[in-house]
C-alpha cells in the first residue's frame, strides 16, 4: 500500500512572510493507486532542476572579462594600456603591457572555462538522473529536473535523495532507513531515520483516501533545523529535522523508501547552503612624476609628462607580482597537503590546506584557541568510576572484573572494582536502579547482527560508554521501538513502555525519559550536569564528584522521580500542544520539560575518562617555547579543565600563581580584579610581568566580564601564559576570540573538532579543523585540517614559519629588483631632459618580469629554508620574528628602498662613466644609446641574479636550473632579437640591430658588468658580516650551531596535580540530542572509530605524558 500525491497549493504571501503550505490529497489501494489533483495553484514552487554553472556560450567571454576587470590589479593595467594608446604621452610600445596582461587574462579564462564546463556536465548529470515517481496511481521513471513539490518518490538502496523529502515509509522493520550524509556535514557514518506511524498502512481490501496538509518553514540553508506540522484526519503531528531526508544524502542498507517532496531544486537546503565567493586580489602602484618641457604650453607639457612617467614607472608593481604571489601560495599549500609527517595512518587522513591565501599567516600566530574534547583528548570514553548511594566504586584493585557470568557482556569492557559486581548480584536496589537508569535514559541505537553480539551506535561517546557499562553489569539494552525499550535485567527480558523523551540541549544540560514498567509504574529517569541538579545532590556524592573531576574525569549526576498517572496525562496534553506549534517550539518545550523535572531523587553519579591524544603535552610545550599563548575554551567543568591543563603542561607547578575566576550564576559578580590590572586602553598592548601566571575562568564569570570590564579581563588574560575558559558555550567561545582579535594586534588561530567549535573557527583569523569523532563540520568550516592535535606544531613551526619567511623574502627581493629597475629611469631623466625616454630596450621591459626574472624568484620563494624541519623543532624560538613581523615591516621596506636607490645609482652611473668617451678595440666609438641600454640592462639582470643567490639559503636543482636558465634565456633572446634577420622581418619592432654582437665582445664591457655587480652586492655582504659578528639574530645563532649541535638535556618530569576547589558540572555537549528521533522511531547510527596510538606505548615519552625539553637560545646572549 503506497500513498501518492501529485498536487499542492500554497498561500500567495511571500515565503518570508508566511509558512510554506502543501495541500496533499493522498489515496491508497491494495491493487491500484490514483491521485486526485488540487484545482488551484496560488503560488508556483521551484522545480527540482539545479544550475551551478555561471556562464553559457554567449555570456562566458563578456561576463568573465567583466569579473576579471573588477579586480584592482587587472583594472589598473587596463588603465595603463589605455594610456599607452595615447600618442602624446606614450613612451613605450603597447605590447609592453598587453603581453603580460593578455597572458594573465588568458590563463584565468582557461581556468574558469574548464571549471564551468565541469559544472555544466555535473548539472546535466544530476538533472537527468532518474527516480520513480507516483503518477496517476503508477510508479513511473522521471528525471530529477521534472520532479515537483508534492510528488511522492520512491528511493532504492544506494540512491541519492532526489529533493528534500518528508519520509513516509520504508522496507525495513519498524520503517527504519539508513542514510549517509557526507555531502551535507562530511559524516561518512550512517544516520537512521524512521517514518511516523501514521504512514504505516496495512489495508488489504479497502480503498483509503487521505487528505493531508503540510505547513512548514520557508526555504533556508539551516541543515540542522526544520519546523513544520502535518495535519491528517483532523490530527496534527509535529515535523522537525529528524523526519526530513535532505537532498545530498544517500540511502544505505535500505531496500526502498517513499517520501513526499517538500522542497525542490534551488529551494532545497543543500543548494541554499552553497555560496560563491570572490577573492579580492591586490594591486598597488607607486606613482612618481617629473615634469618636462615639450612645446610652448608648459601646463599641457607637465600634464602629458606626468602620464608618460606613470607608464614608465608602472613596473614598480608589475602584473607578474599578482601571478607570482598566487603561484607561491598555491605551492606552499601543496607542500602541506603532501607532508607525509602530517598524515595519520590509522584513520587514513592527510593534512589538507583548504585555502591558499593564509599560508604566511601561519608563521605569525600569537594566540591559539583550542577546544578540549576531541581536540586535546581522544573523545573515546571509558566508564571509570561511579558513586551510588554515597559510596564510590572503581579503581580499587589492579585485577580486572570477570564478566563471564553475563553472556551479553562486552568483552572489551574493563573495570577494576569487584565490589560493584557483588552489589549488583546481591540485588541491591540502589545499585540496580542506577544501572537501570543508564540502560533506559539515552538515545542509543542497538544493532544485533548475530545472537548475543550487540553493537551500540551512540549520539556521543559518553552515552555509548554508560550504556555499555550498564550492559556489562547485567542491565543489557537489547532493542527499542518508538514506543518501547527492551532490556535484559540480570538475565530476565523486560520491556518498558517509552512515553516521552525530554531531550538534551546546551541550555537544559540534561535529558530525561518517562517510562512505564511492566508493573505499570510510571517513572522519570534523568541524567545531567550536577550544576543543574545541584540542590538534590547528596553531600557525600558531591564530594566524590569533585574528586572525580580532580582526576580529569567527566562526571554525570543521575536522578529519578515516580509520577502520578493523572499528573502525567495533563502534562502530556500540554507537551503535545507545545510540540506542534510553529513558533518558539523549542522554548515552549523547554518550559514544559521544566514543569515535570522537579523533586528528583538522587541515585548517584558516574565518571568517564577521556584520554589525551598522543603528543599533546609535547606540542603545547613546543608552542609555548615559540611564545605562542594557548587558551583552552571548553564546556567541561572547572576541575576537569584544570586537570587537563596540568596533564598538558599548560598549567605547571612552577607558575607563580594561577588565578581562579568562578561565579555560580551569570548575575553573580566575579572575584576581585587581579593586581595585574591597570588603566583601560582600546588597543591592549603586551606587558611584561614577573613570572608566569595562569588564569581559569568559567562561563558565568565570562559573561559578566565581557559585558562590563572586557578590556581589563583581556589585559589580565594576555599577561598570563595560559588561559582556560571552562563551562563556555559556542557563542562565548566566539566572543573570546573576537575580543582578542579586536583589541590585540596579533594573528589568532582556533582549532576544534566539532560543530560546537564552528563559530570559534570562523571568528579567528585562521581556523583549523580536526577530523575526529564528532564528524566533519569543523573541518568543512576550517582553513586547514588534519587528524591529530600534535600536527599543529609542524603546521606552525615548520610550514607556517617557512611560508612566512618565503613570502617576506619574495616580497623584499621582488620590490628590490623592480625598484632598482625603475629608479634607473629616474637617473636617466637628468640626461634626457625628462622626456620620458626609457633606458632599456622595450622588449627587455616587456620580458624582464615575465621571463628573465620570474622563475628564479619563484624558485626562491617555493624551496628556500633557513633551517630544516628538525632544527625548527629543536629551536622553536625561531618562530618569534614572524610574530613581530620583523621580516617585512615598514623599516624593512625602507631598507629596501635605500638599497634599491643605491643599486640603481651604481647600475646607471658606472656603465655611463665606463661608456663615456670610450672606444672599441678597433678605435670606433661605442658610446651610443643602444649600446648603453644593452650594458645597463645586462648589468641589472646579473646584479639582481647575484643578489638572489645571496638571499638563497637552501639550494636545490630547481633553483639552479631557474637561475642559470633565466640568464641563458636572456642572452639567447638578446642575440636573436638584435640580429639582422629580426630587423629585416620586423624593422620597426627590433631596431637594436647588431648591438649585442658589437658590444658584448668587448673586454671593457664585461669588466664594467663585473665591477657594477661587485659594487651592488658589496654593502649587502659587509652588512651581513658585521651584523653576524656584532648583533647576531636567532637565525644566525642557530645556523652557527649546525656543525656543532648539542643534544638537549634530559626531559623534566612534573608531578600531576589534582585540585578540586569548586563545584563541578557535567561536561556537556553543545549539540541537541536525539530524543525526538527516538520517540518518532528515527535513530542515529554513528560507528565509533577506534584511535590506536601512533607509536607503541613503550616507545615514546608521549605514553607517560612526560614533556620534552629543548635547548633554549636567548637573544641577549653574547656572541662567541
Amino acid at each position: 500500500v503506497i500513498p501518492s500525491s501529485d498536487c499542492f497549493t500554497s498561500f500567495p504571501l511571500p515565503a518570508h512572510q508566511s509558512p510554506k503550505i502543501i495541500h496533499c490529497l493522498l489515496s491508497v489501494c491494495p491493487w491500484t493507486c490514483y491521485t486526485v489533483k488540487s484545482l488551484c495553484f496560488l503560488q508556483a514552487y521551484a522545480n527540482n532542476a539545479i544550475k551551478t554553472s555561471k556562464y553559457n556560450v554567449f555570456t562566458f567571454l563578456p561576463l568573465n572579462l567583466f569579473e576579471q576587470f573588477q579586480r584592482l590589479a587587472n583594472a589598473y593595467f587596463v588603465f595603463l594600456l589605455i594610456l599607452l594608446l595615447i600618442p602624446q604621452i606614450s613612451s613605450l610600445s603597447w605590447f609592453t603591457t598587453v603581453v603580460p596582461l593578455l597572458l594573465v587574462l588568458s590563463i584565468t579564462l582557461a581556468k574558469d572555462l574548464s571549471d564551468d564546463i565541469t559544472r555544466h556536465k555535473n548539472d546535466k548529470h544530476v538533472n537527468n538522473r532518474e527516480v520513480e515517481v507516483l503518477i496517476d496511481g503508477e510508479l513511473k521513471s522521471e528525471k530529477w529536473m521534472n520532479v515537483q513539490v508534492g510528488d511522492i518518490v520512491k528511493l532504492e538502496n544506494n540512491e541519492f535523495v532526489t529533493a528534500d523529502l518528508l519520509l513516509l515509509s520504508s522496507s525495513e522493520p519498524l520503517n527504519l532507513i539508513y542514510i549517509e550524509t557526507a555531502e551535507l556535514d562530511g559524516l561518512v557514518s550512517k544516520h537512521v531515520n524512521v517514518n511516523m506511524n501514521l504512514f504505516i498502512f496495512s489495508l488489504l481490501n479497502t480503498v483509503l483516501y487521505i487528505s493531508g496538509e503540510v505547513r512548514c518553514e520557508p526555504p533556508n540553508n539551516r541543515l540542522d533545523k526544520f519546523t513544520g506540522t502535518l495535519t491528517l484526519r483532523g490530527e496534527t503531528f509535529a515535523l522537525d529535522n529528524e523526519r526530513i531526508l535532505l537532498r545530498g544524502c544517500t540511502l544505505r542498507n535500505t531496500e526502498w523508501c517513499f517520501g513526499l517532496v517538500v522542497f525542490g531544486g534551488p529551494d532545497t537546503k543543500l543548494i541554499n547552503k552553497m555560496f560563491n565567493f570572490t577573492s579580492c586580489l591586490f594591486g598597488n602602484s607607486f606613482i612618481t612624476f617629473l615634469p618636462r618641457a615639450d612645446g610652448a604650453n608648459a601646463s599641457l607639457s607637465a600634464f602629458l609628462t606626468f602620464w608618460s612617467y606613470v607608464i614608465i614607472l608602472n613596473t614598480v608593481v608589475p602584473i607578474s607580482l599578482y601571478v607570482s604571489v598566487e603561484i607561491l601560495r598555491l605551492g606552499n599549500s601543496y607542500f602541506i597537503d603532501w607532508d607525509c609527517k602530517m598524515y595519520h595512518v590509522k584513520s587514513n587522513t592527510p593534512a589538507q590546506a583548504r585555502t591558499t591565501t593564509l599560508n604566511e599567516e601561519l608563521g605569525q600566530i600569537k594566540y591559539i584557541f583550542s577546544d578540549k574534547t576531541g581536540t586535546l583528548t581522544q573523545n573515546i570514553m571509558t566508564f571509570n568510576r561511579c558513586s551510588i548511594n554515597g559510596k564510590s566504586y572503581g579503581k580499587s584493585s589492579k585485577k580486572k572484573v570477570d564478566f563471564s557470568w553475563n553472556s551479553l557482556a562486552d568483552p572489551k569492557f574493563c573495570f577494576h572494582d569487584h565490589k560493584l559486581v557483588e552489589a549488583v548480584k546481591s540485588g541491591s536496589p540502589e545499585v540496580q536502579a542506577f544501572f537501570r537508569l543508564l540502560a533506559l535514559c539515552h538515545t542509543v541505537m542497538p544493532e544485533e547482527k548475530t545472537e548475543g553480539e550487540l553493537f551500540y551506535q551512540a549520539q556521543s561517546p559518553d552515552e555509548g560508554a554508560l550504556v555499555t557499562a550498564a550492559r556489562n553489569f547485567g542491565f543489557v539494552f537489547r532493542s527499542r521501538t518508538p514506543e518501547t525499550i527492551s532490556l535484559v535485567e540480570m538475565g530476565v527480558p523486560t520491556t518498558y513502555e517509552l512515553l516521552a523523551v525530554l531531550d538534551f540541549n546546551n541550555v537544559r544540560k540534561r535529558m530525561s525519559v518517562i517510562v512505564r514498567s511492566p508493573e505499570g509504574k510510571l517513572t522519570l529517569y534523568c541524567k545531567g550536569a550536577d550544576t543543574i541538579i545541584y540542590e538534590r545532590l547528596h553531600p557525600s556524592t558531591s564530594k566524590l564528584m569533585e574528586e572525580y573531576a580532580g582526576e580529569g574525569l567527566r562526571t554525570l549526576a543521575l536522578a529519578y522521580k515516580d509520577l502520578d498517572e493523572d499528573e502525567f496525562e495533563k502534562w502530556k496534553e500540554r507537551h503535545h500542544e507545545a510540540s506542534t506549534t510553529l513558533e518558539d517550539r523549542e522554548a515552549k518545550l523547554d518550559t514544559i520539560y521544566e514543569e515535570i523535572e522537579k523533586d528528583l531523587l538522587l541515585l548517584g553519579a558516574s565518571a568517564v575518562e577521556d584520554k589525551l591524544q598522543d603528543g599533546v603535552p609535547q606540542t603545547i610545550e613546543q608552542l609555548a617555547k615559540a611564545d605562542i599563548k594557548i587558551w583552552v575554551l571548553t564546556g567541561d567543568k572547572q576541575e576537569t579543565a584544570e586537570n587537563i591543563g596540568y596533564s598538558c603542561n599548560m598549567l605547571r607547578e612552577e607558575m607563580k600563581e594561577i588565578f581562579i575566576v568562578a561565579s555560580n550564576t551569570a548575575e553573580e559578580p566575579p572575584i576581585e580584579k587581579s593586581r595585574l590590572l591597570g588603566k583601560k586602553s582600546q588597543v591592549v598592548e603586551d606587558e611584561k610581568v614577573d613570572g608566569e601566571y595562569g588564569l581559569v575562568i568559567n562561563g558565568h564569570s565570562l559573561v559578566r566580564e565581557i559585558k562590563d570590564v572586557h578590556l581589563e579581563l583581556l589585559r589580565t588574560a594576555c599577561m598570563c601564559q595560559t588561559v582556560i575558559c571552562c563551562r563556555v558555550t559556542p557563542l562565548q567561545k566566539a566572543q573570546v576570540v573576537e575580543l582578542v582579535k579586536k583589541h590585540k594586534k596579533v594573528v589568532t588561530l582556533a582549532i576544534g573538532d566539532g560543530a560546537n567549535d564552528v563559530s570559534m573557527i570562523k571568528t579567528a583569523h585562521i581556523g583549523v579543523g580536526i577530523s575526529g569523532q564528532e564528524g566533519m563540520q569543523a573541518v568543512l568550516s576550517s582553513d586547514f585540517s588534519f587528524a591529530q592535535f600534535r600536527y599543529l606544531q609542524r603546521l606552525l613551526l615548520v610550514h607556517g614559519r617557512w611560508s612566512y619567511l618565503r613570502m617576506c623574502k619574495f616580497l623584499r627581493y621582488f620590490f628590490y629588483k623592480n625598484f632598482t629597475f625603475t629608479f634607473v629611469h629616474f637617473w636617466y631623466g637628468f640626461f634626457c631632459g625628462f622626456s620620458a625616454q626609457t633606458v632599456y630596450d622595450e622588449w627587455f621591459i616587456t620580458l624582464y618580469n615575465l621571463v628573465y626574472a620570474a622563475l628564479p624568484v619563484i624558485g626562491l620563494s617555493l624551496f628556500d629554508q633557513d633551517v630544516n624541519d628538525r632544527w625548527s623543532f629543536q629551536y622553536p624560538q625561531l618562530y618569534a620574528p614572524g610574530q613581530l613581523n620583523q621580516y617585512f615591516s615598514k623599516m624593512a621596506f625602507a631598507r629596501i628602498l635605500l638599497h634599491s636607490c643605491y643599486s640603481s645609482l651604481v647600475l646607471f652611473f658606472i656603465p655611463w662613466a665606463a661608456m663615456c668617451d670610450t672606444v672599441r678595440d678597433d678605435g670606433k666609438d661605442i658610446a651610443d644609446y643602444q649600446s648603453f641600454a644593452l650594458l645597463a640592462q645586462t648589468c641589472l639582470l646579473i646584479a639582481v641574479s647575484v643578489q638572489l643567490g645571496l638571499d638563497t639559503y637552501y639550494w636545490t636543482a630547481v633553483n639552479q636550473f631557474f637561475l642559470w636558465g633565466s640568464l641563458s634565456v636572456y642572452f639567447a633572446v638578446t642575440f636573436t632579437m638584435y640580429s639582422n634577420g629580426m630587423y629585416l622581418i620586423f624593422t620597426s619592432s627590433f631596431p637594436f640591430i647588431g648591438t649585442a654582437r658589437n658590444s658584448l665582445n668587448q673586454p671593457n664591457v664585461w669588466l664594467t658588468i663585473f665591477l657594477t655587480t661587485i659594487l651592488c652586492i658589496l654593502p649587502v655582504v659587509a652588512k651581513r658580516f658585521l651584523f653576524i659578528q656584532l648583533k647576531p639574530t636567532i637565525n644566525d645563532k642557530v645556523g652557527s650551531n649546525f656543525a656543532k649541535a648539542v643534544p638537549p638535556p634530559p626531559p623534566r618530569k612534573f608531578p600531576r596535580r589534582r585540585i578540586s576547589t569548586r563545584r563541578s558540572g557535567y561536561a556537556f555537549s553543545h549539540a541537541r540530542g536525539y530524543g525526538d528521533l527516538v520517540t518518532s522511531g528515527r535513530f542515529l547510527r554513528i560507528p565509533v572509530k577506534s584511535r590506536p596510538a601512533l607509536f607503541p606505548h613503550t616507545d615514546t615519552p608521549v605514553a607517560d605524558s612526560t614533556p620534552q625539553t629543548y635547548r633554549t637560545i636567548f637573544e641577549e646572549a653574547q656572541s662567541p
